[in-house]
This record gives C-alpha cells, structure tokens and sequence, in this order.
C-alpha cells in the first residue's frame, strides 16, 4: 500500500458527520469514523483499539513501535467530533468534503480532521516506506471534545489511564501553523505559535434569588435586576495583565523577530506594536469573565424569584484563586457561584527538546520561519492528558497562504484547508514523529 494523499484523505474524514449537539448528545455519534480510522491503521500493520463509554461515541487507541524502547512513548491526539454547522448560511454543504480552488472544504477541514488525515498520511508513508520512528508513539483518536470530553480524553484517563501512564509528552491541536506579520521594517515574516500552554477552563453559573410578584408592582428584591447589575459590574471589569511563562517566552522571540520594542509594564503599547502577531497572545494576557447565557422568567408580567446566568471563564496558569475571589466580589452577596465546567490551566516547559524538536522539524521545511512558544486562549484535550503527569505542547503543522485567516475557520462558516498546507503539514509531522 502506497502514500495516500492528505487532500482526499482530509475530503473522507469531513464527509462522516460527526457533529456533537453538546450536553452528551452526538448526532450520529463517532463509530463510524472510528472504524475507517480503525481500518487504515490496520492495513499499516498496527493493532487498534475502539474504546467507548456508550454505544456509537468512539475511541481509537492504537501504538506504533519505535526503535528504542528505552526512550518514552509521545502521545499524538486527535479529535473525531466537530460542531455544528447549518447548511444554509455556506456556499457548499458542509458535510460533502469538497476539494476545489486548491482547499478541501467542509465542516472540521481545521479542527481538526485536518490533522487526523496528516497523521494517516505520514503512517501510510512509514508503512510503504519502512520507516521505525525512535520512540513509541501512542495515538488517540478520540470522540468528544467539542463538548467536555466525558465520552472522549477525560472518559480515556479515567478509565484507561494504563494506555498512555508511560507517555512523558503529548502533541494535539492549535499550533505549529503559519502566523504572517509584519516587521518595524515593513518587511514580511512568517511565525509559527507552538502552544506550550492553555487557560484553565472554569465556566461559571451565577444565580440569583429573590421574591417573586406580579410585574407591575414595587418589588425591591427582583432576581432579574441583582443579576443583570451583577453581570454588568462583571463585564465591565477589566482583569489586569499576568504574564505566564508561555507568554514571556513568545515576546522574548518575537520581539527580536519582528523588530518591535517590548514593554513589559505597558501591554497595550506592545500589543500595538506586535500588529497582526498580536492576535497570538492577546487574549491571553489577562483571565476572561464573559457572560453567554441568561435564564430567567417565563411571563412578561411576573417577576421570578430566580435568575441565572453562565459565564465562559478562562484562568491563566496560577491565578485561579485570585480570579475567583475577584469575581465574588464583583457580583456581591446576593449571587450564587458554581461551576458547570471545571478544568485545570495546562503549562509545559518551554525549554524542552520536545519544544526544540518541533521547531526544527517546522524550519526544515521552512527556514526563514520564526517558532515562537504561546498560551492557548481556549482549551483542548491537553487538559485531560495533562491530569496524568504528561506535557502538552499544541502541535498541528499546517502552512497558510497569504490573506487566510486561520481564525475564522474553526467554527466558522466554509471552513476549509489548504491543499499545499496540508501536504506541508504531513512532511513537518513526519520528521517530528520520526525522530524526536
């Protein structure tokens, strides 16, 4: 069996839908993906596993044995689910895994079936070719994080935390693809965020309580009304700069990178100065409190006794206690904090060779490339693998051509991928895989 080719590859994966509704509920669940992963894994000559938590939301864990069983094994983890997406709002359905004008489109072409097609590539280039790689690599494929990764990582590391208890660092989503910038110069540069990093999740529920009545009355103890001044007292507050290491260690790079002056004690100059490279670390700069949902009522002429809301939470390394503090004051006494989802900041060392190894796999094949380390802003299943002692770096190699916003894909209406950029993507992650 020869190398197959990432673009068709990608195109097959986006045409399972696998959309995951949220709240444990998946539309068609992830079973039949897992078994044409399952199926390809088993012609390159390896033994996969599907694990599931409950019938249809799948799991495929498979090794590959490297050369030195000395060394320990890396975990490479991929997600299987993506999010919703209504066929009215794109310009070509996102479930038909279309390849034209050079880019394979479809819902999850970026997050992150792009991936899951690089990594069948390089292993269909290892089988045909004979390559061993230095180390085990462990790979997970995994169902469910979209949601909170109950039917997927965290399903995994709690219930099968055997399969991946020797691994020393992991490799996953959101990093390693290609950021262009501007220099002071007004020459151009090409940088390539590897996360070393994530906020922790802490999303919040905020409830208020109070006397219910007829809404046309005097009522000085309306839960609507605590609720949306709490909230607003909370959106209105601006959290104050905390520099994780993660961060510090990007502004060290790109400083010099891009020719621009770094200060420290004035972020919003700095950001300024970054320019478009400030998109890779501006949210992560400070924690985030952004409100998302309200309930409350069910008639316009009574009034609840009851309001809530939930807060999309982001916690820098470090600073959990503090945060929450904060936000306890902020809304005061008459509401009531818990979380709905709670997950704990992930930080890898920056100097690493696991760091260095991925950088130099990207410049070989890129060399006017400036790798730079970054906190992700968001979260990934890093957070489930984390939990065991493993460190987890964001690593999904992918070139970008000019005027393509890699933000606006994830989630986004026509997502897509570059032909080109995966092809890139497959050959960076094969020299990473093949020797770190």
């Amino acid at each position: 069996m020869g190398e197959l080719a990432v673009d068709e590859l990608c195109a097959e994966l986006v045409r399972f839908d696998t959309t995951n509704l949220g709240d444990g509920e998946s539309l068609l669940g992830e079973r039949a993906i897992a078994e044409f992963v399952a199926e390809h894994l088993t012609d390159f000559g390896l033994t996969p596993t599907l694990l599931e938590r409950s019938p249809g939301r799948s799991n495929v864990i498979a090794r590959v044995p490297g050369s030195d069983p000395s060394l320990p094994p890396l975990l490479v983890h991929a997600h299987l689910d993506v999010v919703p997406a209504d066929p009215a709002e794109w310009s070509v359905p996102p479930f038909a895994g279309e390849i034209r004008d050079g880019y394979v489109w479809g819902r999850g072409a970026v997050d992150m079936k792009d991936m899951c097609a690089s990594l069948l590539t390089v292993l269909s280039r290892w089988s045909a070719e004979g390559t061993v790689p230095r180390r085990d690599i462990v790979l997970a494929f995994v169902a469910d994080e979209e949601d909170r990764g109950e039917w997927g990582a965290h399903w995994l590391v709690d219930e099968h935390p055997s399969l991946f208890a020797d691994c020393a660092a992991a490799v996953g989503e959101s990093g390693g693809y290609t950021v262009r910038a501007t220099r002071a110069d007004g020459t151009p540069i090409r940088l390539y965020p590897v996360a070393t990093a994530e906020r922790g999740t802490s999303h919040l529920r905020l409830t208020a309580t109070g006397r219910a009545g007829h809404g046309s009355r005097r009522n000085d103890d309306n839960a609507v009304i605590t609720l949306v001044h709490a909230l607003s007292r909370l959106a209105a507050h601006r959290w104050p700069v905390h520099l994780t290491p993660a961060v510090r260690a990007f502004l060290d790079a790109a400083g010099p990178a891009l020719g621009v002056e770094v200060d420290l004690d004035d972020m919003d100059a700095t950001l300024r100065r970054l320019g478009s490279a400030a998109k890779i670390i501006e949210n992560t700069v400070r924690n985030s409190t952004t409100p998302t949902v309200l309930t409350a009522g069910y008639k316009v002429n009574v009034i609840p006794g009851v309001a809530s809301a939930l807060v999309d939470t982001r916690v820098l390394p470090g600073t959990e206690e503090e945060l929450l503090a904060e936000v306890d004051r902020l809304v005061g006494p008459g509401v009531r904090r818990e979380f709905v989802q709670h997950q704990a900041a992930v930080q890898a060392p920056v100097e690493s060779p696991w760091f260095d190894s991925m950088a130099a796999s990207l410049r070989a094949f890129d060399p006017d490339g400036v790798v730079v380390p970054f906190c992700m802003g968001g979260g990934t299943d890093a957070k489930a693998f984390a939990r065991l002692g493993i460190d987890c770096f964001g690593f999904a190699p992918l070139y970008l051509p000019e005027g393509f916003d890699h933000r606006l894909m994830a989630h986004g209406v026509d997502e897509r991928v570059p032909v080109e950029g995966l092809r890139f993507g497959v050959n960076v992650l094969d020299r990473f895989l093949s020797t770190c």
